[in-house]
Formats: C-alpha cells, sequence, structure tokens
C-alpha cells in the first residue's frame, strides 16, 4: 500500500507549542500528510503547526479530546485518506514506531492497531501504570479477549470501519470506547510493541472528573461487548510478538 497517500496523521492538541514543531517534523518523515486539531489551545500551537505543515483545525473553546479527534478523523475522511495514524501531540509518542503500526496493517488486515507499552511498563509512572493496568483488566473481562494496553492513544484506524461506528464521548474516554466499538462491531484490534517516553510533561488528565466520565461510560456500555467472542482476542502470533519484542525506551 501507498501509505503516504493513504493515510494521515492526526493529532489532537491542547497548548502543545512547546513540542509541536519537533513532533511534526519527525512525523511528516512517514506521514507527509498531518492533520493537527487545535482544541482550544491558549498558546501558539496552532501557528506553529502551520509553519511546520500540518493542515490546522481550531475549536475556539475546549471541547475535549475526544471531540478534537472526531473533528481530525472526519477531515481525513473528506480529504479521501483510507487510513489515520492518531498521536498525542506533546511527543510522548515516537514517531519513529509509526512504521510498526502500518507493517502490522498489512500483516494482519486489522482496522485498528493499538500501541502496546505494557512491555516496558517500568518506564511509565506508577500512578499512570497502575491505573493503566486496572482499566485494561476490566475491559478485558468485559471484551471476553486480552487488551494489554487499552488506553495507549497511539492508534492506527481504518477510517472506513470507523465511519460505521457511533462514537458518543468527547473526553479521554475516547480511547476504549473507540476500542470496545471496534470489537462491538465484529473488527479485528491487534496490539504493537512501542517505546515508552514520560518527560517532565503535565498530564491533560483530570484525576476526579476524567475518572467519573471514565466510570459513567463503563457503566453505561458495560454490555456492549458479549464476553468470550470468538475471533475478538489478537491474533496468537501477535500475542507472541507482544509477549517476545523487547519495547525500545
Amino acid at each position: 500500500m501507498d501509505w503516504a497517500a493513504q493515510c494521515a496523521a492526526v493529532i489532537p492538541c491542547l497548548n502543545e507549542a512547546a513540542a509541536i514543531e519537533t513532533l511534526l517534523r519527525e512525523v511528516r518523515r512517514h506521514l507527509p500528510a498531518v492533520i493537527v486539531v487545535d482544541d482550544g489551545s491558549g498558546d501558539a500551537t496552532a501557528a506553529l503547526a502551520v509553519r511546520a505543515g500540518a493542515e490546522v483545525l481550531r475549536h475556539e473553546r475546549r471541547r475535549g479530546k475526544g471531540a478534537a479527534l472526531q473533528t481530525g478523523l472526519r477531515r481525513a475522511c473528506e480529504r479521501g485518506f483510507a487510513w489515520a495514524v492518531i498521536l498525542d501531540g506533546d511527543t510522548q509518542h515516537w514517531p519513529g514506531d509509526i512504521p510498526a503500526f502500518l507493517r502490522c496493517a498489512e500483516r494482519t488486515g486489522a482496522p485498528l492497531i493499538i500501541g502496546n507499552r505494557m512491555d516496558d511498563a517500568g518506564q511509565m509512572p506508577w500512578l499512570r501504570r497502575q491505573v493503566n493496568r486496572w482499566m485494561s483488566c476490566r475491559l478485558s473481562r468485559a471484551a471476553g479477549c486480552p487488551l494489554p494496553d487499552s488506553q495507549c492513544g497511539f492508534r492506527l484506524i481504518q477510517l472506513r470501519r470507523w465511519t460505521r461506528l457511533e462514537l458518543k464521548t468527547r473526553h479521554f474516554e475516547i480511547e476504549s470506547e473507540l476500542l470496545m466499538a471496534f470489537l462491538a462491531a465484529g473488527h479485528a484490534v491487534e496490539f504493537v510493541p512501542i517505546r515508552v517516553i514520560y518527560k517532565t510533561e503535565q498530564s491533560k488528565i483530570h484525576p476526579l472528573s476524567d475518572t467519573w466520565r471514565w466510570f459513567r461510560w463503563l457503566w453505561t456500555r458495560r454490555n456492549l461487548v458479549p464476553p468470550a467472542r470468538e475471533g475478538q482476542a489478537p491474533a496468537e502470533s501477535q500475542r507472541s510478538e507482544i509477549r517476545g519484542q523487547k519495547t525500545v525506551g
């Protein structure tokens, strides 16, 4: 597949002026088309992203990561792209991992590929690691298959499948909703090991309000995927790769 022509990078951003130009330079080494959604930033994120070669869509007020992601994916569809790579704007996701997502899609045909940080989870802040494991465990039980890193926002999505989903969340619970919606629709989901990068950046997640939203979403969607649906677990070959390949970091 001609990924440069068929796949865009979609990056939701909030106040990422310090990192956005460096990130875009690296992303465009792999995918020249980049769509940045500035979710009401109060800094120069939008102007710097334009200078770095991205198309920038701007929310005049903050709507949430989920809303920004939906805006970016819709724009990728309008521009005729078949796929989109999603990554955060704070350089937590290493663009050098993008080819691993593309290779996985070519090898497996899965319409949703998610980054897996858990081979090198010790590099994650302790609280984030524990919360991620707990949420992934709960979603794995709901889905009836192992989901090693359900909260990772570094993803490759086939847009044709995404357009058929009814997604309602507007904040950080979008990662969980999107994953479970793909599974509920009967689509394969694969995980690829990625580099674990945490610096001194402050998380945009609000512990109380975002945790409450996640619990509310889980409660209202608790029967979204029947347990133990055949064929929903990642392929055995991919699980072996995840277990056997050490994440660089």
